[in-house]
């Protein structure tokens, strides 16, 4: 007898183990990344040959890494700054409705910044005698195809210069981030955002391929994000925690200068700053109403707390998926499964979303991601969130949100499809998806 129950016993436990492996075994691929040891934000994990190592440009990388070349030479960080004068071709504004009190002609123009969302121009403008440039006073709205007034002073450091886009240079403002090279030393080595702006200058690497440059992955998890939250986080200049920007007037940088793959970004980046209020950058519960606002979100999130990183969702190299190209719930699933630890905690994906298994209420992007950004004030909301959390219709209401950034709002929001706001709340409290956090 005891034979058939311990046998019993195995079995139990073999069938429990199993259901439980099965649960897990998503995750478990990560598990060595999600329990690494934390170094701290403090220390510099810049490997030691590229101390004194110089920015050679992406061409030599090409000659040895040519499928990450490619990939990343079809993403739009290569294409962030395009020179006018190599491929007119880059110009996607409309110039011939370009307004008459425009200061500047296309014939003036240097450098296109961006072309996906919005197009700006750069004029040759030296400074000091070094190379500089300057912006012009409009911008061209690609989402919906007008020009619009720009006003490059009118943010943070707005009191750090004259109010007037001839006396702010590109060098300040723009070209750390846009420029490889730049923003730790001051050179304009390339063009957009190259292999060196995310591994760091790579002289030694190139001279002798076993002295290796900086690897993001290979990182602490909290430390792997600072590659993208160099750029794709709010700041202000890190003078400030010790100065007042009247101090600094004439020199306010708009990203950390100084800082290279792999040193630590706390050191020459201080976060915009988030206080529970709304402010022209965030609403008051977090989430960002601009576009790079996208690392002040995630640091924040449950995924960023838990050592989920950027390049576990986007590919280094392609960027994909992006707002534009997602791979609908195939990316969420990789690792979330339907009664699994991490959830979702239903059984089927219909039990969770409450919506059909093909319609758009039952995309995880939709719901945890809703647009709640613009490119600019004129543009419409394409900028998802990385909070990722649900915010119900009250919560919008709340934190006087408009109402399309609601998820709920944003579907049922149509002339065959209208509902209240009141309404939607009153839905999710009958499924019994609103709980006393949310109330």
């Amino acid at each position: 007898m005891k034979k058939y129950i311990t046998l019993l016993m195995i079995v139990l436990l073999a069938v429990a183990g199993f259901i439980a492996y099965d649960k897990a075994a998503k995750i478990l691929p990560f598990y060595e990344q999600l329990t690494q040891p934390h170094v701290g934000t403090e220390v510099d994990l810049q490997r030691v040959e590229q101390k004194d190592a110089h920015y050679v440009g992406s061409a030599k990388c090409k000659e040895c890494h040519k499928k990450n070349y490619e990939h990343w030479s079809h993403s739009q960080h290569p294409k962030m700054i395009q020179d006018i004068k190599k491929d007119p071709s880059v110009v996607v504004a409309d110039f011939l409705k370009l307004p008459a009190d425009a200061d500047f002609k296309l014939e003036d123009a240097v450098y296109t910044v961006g072309s996906k969302f919005k197009q700006r121009f750069m004029m040759r403008k030296d400074r000091d005698g070094k190379e500089d440039y300057i912006l012009g006073n409009y911008q061209w709205n690609v989402q919906t195809q007008k020009w619009q007034h720009f006003k490059p002073w009118k943010y943070w450091y707005k009191g750090a210069y004259p109010h007037d886009n001839h006396a702010l240079p590109t060098s300040r403002a723009c070209d750390g981030c846009h420029f490889t090279g730049f923003m730790s030393r001051e050179k304009r080595v390339e063009t957009g955002i190259s292999c060196e702006a995310c591994h760091g200058p790579a002289s030694e690497h190139v001279k002798e391929p076993k002295s290796k440059v900086y690897l993001a992955s290979l990182s602490d998890p909290v430390r792997q994000n600072e590659v993208c939250l160099q750029c794709h986080m709010r700041n202000r200049d890190i003078r400030l925690r010790d100065h007042n920007l009247s101090t600094i007037a004439g020199d306010a940088r708009d990203y950390p200068f100084g800082y290279e793959a792999g040193k630590s970004l706390a050191k020459y980046k201080l976060v915009a700053p988030f206080k529970g209020v709304e402010t022209k950058e965030f609403y008051a519960n977090g989430m960002g109403k601009k576009n790079r606002t996208q690392g002040n979100e995630f640091v924040h999130s449950m995924m960023g707390k838990h050592g989920i990183t950027c390049i576990n969702c986007h590919s280094p190299h392609t960027l994909e998926p992006t707002a534009q190209h997602n791979t609908g719930n195939k990316l969420c699933m990789k690792c979330h499964t339907f009664g699994s630890p991490i959830g979702p905690h239903q059984g089927s994906l219909e039990a969770h979303t409450h919506h059909k298994a093909n319609s758009k209420g039952s995309l995880c992007v939709e719901c945890h991601m809703p647009k709640v950004g613009r490119h600019t004030g004129k543009s419409p909301l394409t900028v998802r969130t990385h909070l990722f959390g649900f915010v119900t219709p009250d919560e919008t209401l709340k934190y006087n949100m408009p109402k399309e950034t609601n998820a709920c709002f944003a579907c049922h929001n149509t002339a065959n499809n209208k509902r209240s706001m009141k309404t939607l709340q009153s839905d999710l409290e009958k499924w019994g998806m609103v709980s006393w956090d949310k109330r």
